[in-house]
């Protein structure tokens, strides 16, 4: 897996690019699930890319290690190894607090309108896990840009604190695309229909659903999560969204 580096806040970031078979086209930021920046995540963004977009994948725990160091070594599909590396995943999650998020944000947007096989201004933004947080953040502060966001089987999008991503819908104007797992506890029914109400407050295009019988990471197809139908579903979606928006 091939990576380009740039300086963040918070030190160095390592990142992943996919390009489409042109060489060049719009840009994609693709924020990465909690368990890291690894393979899996290079295969979807080169799939994305086919489409004929540029896909920016940075490593968002860059604070906590590189790549290599975090890389998971154990197969997430065999029976409790996904359960065991969350038990390191969550604190790393909690380290990575809003503010901190903002600003690595904005190096991110810099960073991806810059790369030379990007065309045009307009962005899109997908995000898995944890980066369906970011992608709502993302399109709230670059409300000028980002005219596509998808974020799949996210989790705390809508909470009871003053910096909750939902709230960063106010200011967006993207399209968005939420593919919600089913019987998610970091995304209950009611979280969803808060999401869908901050959605129609913004006066912005949006889908905002729960895939049927989906577990949460269910795009994930090095992990015990996987499910077909709905990462399937997911690449379907977005497919859709970005050939309205960027194409």
């Amino acid at each position: 897996m091939d990576l380009i580096t740039f300086a963040a806040p918070g030190g160095t970031v390592e990142a992943h690019v996919a390009t489409p078979p042109s060489g060049s086209g719009p840009g994609v930021l693709l924020f990465m699930d909690a368990i890291g920046l690894r393979p899996q995540i290079a295969t979807m963004a080169q799939r994305i890319a086919t489409w004929g977009y540029v896909v920016l994948s940075p490593n968002t725990f860059y604070r906590e290690g590189t790549v290599a160091d975090l890389m998971p070594t154990a197969d997430l599909r065999a029976p409790g190894e996904r359960e065991k590396l969350f038990a390191a995943v969550g604190p790393r999650l909690s380290r990575l607090t809003a503010d901190l998020v903002n600003a690595d944000i904005e190096v991110y947007h810099q960073t991806l309108v810059g790369l030379p096989a990007v065309q045009g201004t307009s962005v899109g933004t997908v995000g898995y896990c944890m980066g369906a947080r970011l992608i709502t953040r993302y399109a709230g502060a670059h409300p000028e840009s980002v005219v596509a966001a998808a974020g799949f089987h996210g989790g705390g999008l809508v909470t009871d604190e003053p910096d909750s991503p939902h709230l960063s819908l106010a200011t967006a104007r993207a399209e968005f695309v939420y593919g919600h797992a089913d019987n998610d506890g970091s995304m209950t029914p009611d979280n969803v229909a808060a999401l869908g109400e901050a959605l129609a407050a913004a006066g912005v295009r949006a889908t905002n659903e729960i895939y049927p019988d989906a577990p949460h990471g269910y795009s994930m197809a090095d992990t015990s999560m996987y499910q077909e139908a709905g990462a399937e579903r997911s690449f379907a979606e977005l497919q859709a969204l970005l050939a309205r928006t960027l194409q």
